[in-house]
């Protein structure tokens, strides 16, 4: 029998108030006066980590180094841009997080303190 584990809801919403802290956006992750696009661009960066278990700066690279386009994944949610990155606990990718609308270093950064807020790594 499998165990299956993923981000809980409660860690969830740690995830998002750690952020709130950081960045003050409103809901859904969305800053004040930031583009709509933002929010469907962090959907995409927190799925891509989570599924490819790495971060999206990592998979941009990836994709740059070796000539492979988001669409060589036949996946319209993968992203290349930076701000996406795994959340693991205990050696297992249980969900991603992304972050999106300010610079890519910005918004990993921001990724990387909600993450350490939670679970401490």
């Amino acid at each position: 029998m499998y165990t299956i584990q993923k981000v809980s809801s409660k860690e969830a919403q740690a995830l998002i108030n750690a952020v709130i802290a950081e960045a003050e956006p409103i809901a859904f992750l969305r800053m004040d006066e930031a583009s709509p696009a933002a929010s469907v661009i962090a959907q995409n960066k927190a799925y891509t980590s989570a599924r490819d278990r790495k971060s999206t700066r990592k998979m941009g690279e990836f994709m740059l180094d070796n000539d492979r386009p988001p669409a060589f994944w036949g996946d319209k949610g993968i992203t290349g841009f930076g701000g996406g990155l795994p959340i693991v606990q205990n050696n297992k990718v249980i969900g991603g997080i992304g972050i999106s609308g300010l610079s890519e270093d910005e918004d990993e950064r921001i990724a990387a303190i909600a993450i350490q807020a939670v679970y401490k790594y």
